[in-house]
Parts: C-alpha cells; sequence; structure tokens
C-alpha cells in the first residue's frame, strides 16, 4: 500500500511540476495528454479616460481642456479634488453651445467697437485749448486725459484713457491720436491743439 501511495505522489507531483525548456522564446508546453495547452505573456493594457479639466492643473492642461489620462490619475486624484470630470456625450453638446455662445458674444463686442470707431472717425477734430507760450509752446502737455474729456463732452461716450495713445503734445498743431478699441479695431482721431 506504501509503495503504491508513492508511486501516487510522484505521478501527481511530476503532473503538478511542469518541465520548462531554456528557449524563452518558444511557447511553453504542459505536459498534458488530452489537449496541448501554450502559455504566452500578456503585455498589460493601460486604461486610460477621456476627460475634461474643470480648472488649470499643473503639468497636466488648461480649463476647459479634452484630455486622455491614466484611469488611476483620474480615480485617485482629478476626481476626488473636483478638478476634472468624464467626458459624456451629453457634456460635449454642452460645451458646444457654450463655445457658440462665446463666438456670438466676441462678434457682438467686435461689431460695437467698430461701430464707435466709425463714430469717431466721422466726428472730425477734437479741439484742445491750452495757454500758449513764445511762438508754437504751450504750457504743459496734452494728454490722454484731456482727450477722455473732451470726448465725453462732445459725444456723451466714456471712454478708458488705458486705451488713448497720444505722440508728446508740447506745441500747437494737428496730431493724430489711437483708440484701442478692440484687439483687431483702432479707431484714429485727429486732435487740434490750440493756444489762446
Amino acid at each position: 500500500m506504501a509503495s503504491a501511495l508513492s508511486s501516487l505522489s510522484s505521478t501527481s507531483s511530476s503532473l503538478l511540476h511542469p518541465t520548462f525548456t531554456g528557449n524563452s522564446k518558444a511557447p511553453t508546453q504542459f505536459p498534458n495528454k488530452t489537449a496541448p495547452f501554450l502559455v504566452f505573456a500578456q503585455k498589460k493594457a493601460k486604461k486610460t479616460r477621456k476627460i475634461i479639466l474643470k480648472e488649470d492643473v499643473t503639468d497636466v492642461g488648461k480649463q476647459g481642456q479634452l484630455l486622455d489620462v491614466r484611469a488611476g490619475f483620474y480615480r485617485n486624484y482629478l476626481l476626488p479634488m473636483g478638478k476634472a470630470q468624464l467626458v459624456t456625450p451629453q457634456l460635449l453638446k454642452e460645451m458646444k453651445v457654450e463655445e457658440e455662445r462665446i463666438e456670438a458674444e466676441k462678434r457682438r463686442v467686435k461689431e460695437e467697437a467698430q461701430q464707435l470707431a466709425l463714430i469717431f472717425e466721422t466726428v472730425g477734430a477734437f479741439k484742445v485749448k491750452r495757454k500758449g507760450g513764445k511762438g508754437k509752446q504751450i504750457f504743459g502737455s496734452v494728454t490722454a486725459q484731456d482727450l477722455v474729456d473732451i470726448i465725453k463732452a462732445q459725444l456723451q461716450r466714456e471712454v478708458d484713457k488705458r486705451i488713448v495713445e497720444l505722440p508728446e503734445i508740447r506745441e500747437t498743431g494737428e496730431y493724430i491720436a489711437e483708440l484701442k478699441l478692440h484687439p483687431e479695431v483702432t479707431a484714429r482721431v485727429r486732435v487740434n491743439v490750440f493756444a489762446n
């Protein structure tokens, strides 16, 4: 009986412990009489998620940007911190509507700036009076704030003095000032300086 158990254990242990060959490129075959069993190494698949950032994330991207990030990074960092959300068809539709609204607003602002530029250029010259000195000299100089005050008095339009570009004016004469009403729209106005 003991010899039957020892032969059974040696047979079962040889079935449980496969023999491997030294050739690593060839598939390993296990000793099984019924069907050959092949083992191949599999590469672990990298899981990514398509997300949209809710705020700027350093070394990742800017707010509103669509990105592919690893699932673990999204699950462990971006989602708990509330910095991103998964992209869904509904979210893509909302983003498209928002982009169209922003584009329409930009077009409206640009058209208003073009209309305002047309008004400024058709008015003619703005007249500035200063105390005169010798010859064409005037006391002091004409500043952007002076031009803003004159525009407000004549056209009842509020203009920020930071958008006004004036050459240095220290004499009487006619000068050209530029008003940057929009990044793509600049109005050129004439300024006549008189001495009284």
